[in-house]
């Protein structure tokens, strides 16, 4: 009891201070959350504790990977061979990289599918969308430093595409070489801002997290919460939650570092850098198919370049792209079927995106291309104006209870529909 008290009074010591305990107590322990939660809102959690992984296996493999081209790929070998638990280090690091995106995509989606790009959360989605491409540009420059034959080059193809910059693309490309050839000075700075861009990625978390605690969380019904019987407290309710969600995760994360660990990864990228060999098929991870299939759908290379910075670009004014009032697809009959129809055009790019760029692949990719924008630009706005929406009810209490006290009412199955 006595070391209770003392302990108690060192930290009511520090609050007084610097006030962590009650900060923490606030806005984790007591912050009030939308009781009807679902495990679809596991993955934010489950993010953040990979980018946590992710930082600490990439300093220690930054303690033993020497950023050069002449040593790079041998660098990487030693620290498979030769460093103890360095294999463990990289595969987790590399597979990381992969289940971070899709845990990302997961989140992203399923912000799309309830709303929670709406009205007030629009800075939070834009911080979120600043997040993945953040994250974009640290995997790419994470791909090149194997320097195997892919990793080489990816960055060559990739590099070269900002040549198509009117009057400063030759001058921006010969910056990020370092000189007029990919080699080691390009290398030493992708991986100076390799190892950076993590910092800069938790900045953003930290406004991502600012955002969500000033606008709340958003929930499966896409309603405003109303009253404190709407909410619960965060912990211990939704600490257990994400605790389970992030166990079963681990499991198949670690199913691939130990059991299939070279499954996401190019055969080619085993292969030491060699300039004057240019590998049959170049394509980028698998996180990236999607725009890849974007940019080789255009045959003007500007175009092309335009096209696939806009596919991701498009999702920082997805907001006020989407005029409808009903946030949650679960009320919104036509954009539930087209939301499906847009997840399977992205996968089917991702497809595409390494397939050859001829024949039959190039008018299926330019016929994807055309409906990823088509469904942004022209379906979302039109679904906000003539979609016959379901009633949205008042009170997440009350159509909680009707889902856990047997009500089987569904709102789905509705066939009353009201003007959104």
């Amino acid at each position: 009891m006595k070391k209770d008290n003392n302990t108690s009074r060192l930290m009511t010591w520090i609050d007084d201070r610097l006030p962590i305990f009650s900060y923490a107590n606030k806005n984790v322990i007591d912050y009030p959350t939308p009781k009807n939660l679902n495990y679809w809102w596991n993955f934010g959690s489950i993010a953040g504790i990979i980018l946590v992984i992710m930082i600490i296996t990439g300093i220690f493999l930054a303690m033993n990977y020497q950023p050069h081209t002449d040593v790079a790929f041998q660098s990487v070998e030693r620290i498979m061979r030769d460093v103890n638990y360095g294999w463990l280090l990289r595969y987790l690091h590399m597979n990381g990289a992969s289940m971070f995106f899709i845990v990302i995509y997961i989140h992203m989606f399923r912000g799309m599918y309830f709303g929670s790009y709406k009205n007030p959360r629009e800075i939070l989605w834009i911080m979120g969308v600043a997040i993945y491409v953040t994250m974009m540009a640290t995997a790419f420059m994470g791909y090149v430093l194997p320097w195997g034959q892919m990793s080489f080059w990816g960055a060559t193809v990739i590099t070269n595409l900002f040549t198509t910059i009117p009057l400063v693309g030759d001058y921006l490309v010969t910056w990020i070489w370092g000189g007029f050839t990919i080699d080691s000075p390009t290398i030493n700075r992708f991986f100076v801002w390799h190892y950076l861009m993590p910092a800069i990625i938790v900045g953003i978390v930290i406004v991502h997290l600012w955002a969500l605690h000033v606008t709340k969380s958003n929930n499966p019904l896409g309603i405003d919460i109303k009253s404190k019987k709407d909410t619960i407290p965060f912990h211990p309710y939704y600490t257990i939650k994400d605790l389970f969600g992030f166990g079963v995760f681990l499991i198949i994360f670690l199913y691939f570092v130990f059991f299939q660990p070279n499954f996401f990864a190019e055969a080619d990228n085993y292969i030491p850098a060699n300039p004057m060999v240019t590998p049959p098929h170049i394509v980028p991870e698998w996180y990236f198919l999607p725009f890849y299939a974007i940019l080789r759908a255009i045959p003007d290379k500007l175009g092309g370049v335009i096209a696939m910075g806009g596919g991701v670009m498009i999702l920082f004014i997805l907001p006020w792209l989407d005029t409808s009032k009903v946030r949650s697809a679960r009320y919104r009959p036509i954009f539930k079927v087209m939301f499906w129809v847009f997840v399977a055009d992205v996968l089917f790019l991702g497809w595409l995106g390494i397939r050859p760029s001829e024949g039959i692949y190039l008018t299926w990719g330019r016929i994807a291309t055309f409906y990823y924008f088509f469904h942004f630009l022209v379906l979302l706005p039109a679904l906000g104006k003539y979609e016959k929406c379901y009633p949205v009810p008042d009170d997440i209490s009350e159509e909680f209870l009707k889902d856990h006290c047997g009500d089987t009412d569904d709102t789905d199955g509705k066939e009353e529909k009201t003007n959104a």
